[in-house]
């Protein structure tokens, strides 16, 4: 397959990015291993870019799981490793020569799990073949669109495809699978990514266009493998432009700033919880009511986080993050939920006396 005219290449060969998202468990990286497979037979090169691999164990030691904040740690930590593993996928992409030869320079990068992700990429020193086209599957849970928008951004800067398959997946199905690995993600964590995770939206997000959705409740099957291979092939003939990006640097810069508002205001929340289970526990609640109130608390918490983002994406106007007022932004909307939080609480403790 030749490059198309006008398509930049990676050592002449036209390239596209794949973003694998969807709950732990929904069978992502079962779908990359049969992509790789039916990649082999069009004689592709393509690489499995799996990030619990790339990122060092010791991350996730690193997650904290407490008062229901754990998918706000699990982003904030991810956030550098993430960014690491695209900053080393586009040096590659510019040197992969030298990227192949040498060790990641960022201690954030597992060293051996790139090398074993890449060392099938590279043409044979001296060959006259033309180049077969590169594939890289990236393969993580990218529950928020802006870290999906990173490898779009990361596609055009390269002139590369950019696709995503979302796989849908029932909770049980994942919690079943989940458990039964060998390093499971802790439930409550696929729990509260249920309430956040915004699968890709091409209606509302022009640049998830490229997109599709499998049902991965069941076993994949040969007919859903080649679905993908027929979104990425879409993908290799038509390379994003880097002159594109200004068209869309608006929607970027709301995906930004709704995740920084969200952040930040989830953050204030959590205080404000413990600050009630604080009075709580001072007005000698019951261990029943305790619970009661925690679960009220956090199930709040998640629905308001939920709307405050949608509302930022959909109402607030500006260009960048810079011209909105987040911490204005934040403080108006925490003091909403604080409202509640009082009622919630204030309701409770009468029902104990």
């Amino acid at each position: 397959m030749a490059a198309a005219a006008g398509t930049a290449i990676v050592d002449g060969a036209p390239g596209c990015l794949c973003v694998l998202c969807g709950l732990p468990a929904a069978g992502k990286s079962s779908l990359a291993l049969g992509l790789l497979g039916a990649a082999a037979q069009r004689g592709w090169r393509a690489a499995a870019l799996q990030y619990d691999h790339l990122i060092p164990d010791r991350a996730f030691r690193t997650l904290a799981v407490e008062d229901g904040g754990k998918l706000e740690d699990m982003h904030s930590e991810w956030k550098l490793h993430r960014q690491a593993v695209l900053q080393r996928l586009e040096q590659f992409l510019r040197k992969p020569v030298e990227m192949t030869a040498e060790q990641p320079s960022s201690s954030r990068i597992n060293a051996d799990a790139w090398k074993h992700c890449t060392k099938a990429l590279l043409r044979p020193e001296g060959s006259n073949e033309e180049p077969a086209p590169l594939l890289f599957l990236l393969d993580d849970n990218f529950y928020y669109p802006s870290m999906r928008y990173e490898v779009c951004q990361l596609a055009r800067k390269c002139s590369l495809g950019f696709c995503q398959v979302y796989l849908q997946c029932d909770l049980e199905s994942c919690v079943g699978r989940n458990q039964s690995r060998s390093t499971p993600v802790p439930t409550e964590v696929i729990l509260d990514m249920v309430k956040r995770l915004e699968p890709p939206n091409p209606e509302k997000n022009s640049w998830e266009k490229q997109s599709i959705s499998l049902n991965t409740t069941e076993n994949l099957s040969e007919c859903d493998i080649k679905t993908v291979m027929d979104l990425i092939s879409s993908a290799l003939s038509n390379p994003l432009s880097p002159a594109e990006e200004n068209t869309e640097q608006k929607e970027a810069d709301r995906l930004k700033c709704a995740s920084s508002v969200t952040h930040q205001a989830d953050q204030a929340c959590r205080r404000l919880i413990s600050e009630a289970m604080k009075t709580a526990r001072e007005n000698r609640l019951s261990s029943e009511h305790m619970r009661t109130l925690a679960t009220r608390l956090n199930e709040t918490k998640a629905t308001f986080l939920q709307n405050l983002r949608t509302q930022v994406l959909e109402e607030v106007p500006f260009m960048a993050e810079e011209d909105v007022d987040v911490e204005l932004v934040v403080k108006r909307a925490v003091a909403i939920f604080d409202d509640k939080r009082k009622e919630i609480l204030l309701r409770i403790i009468n029902d104990h006396k």
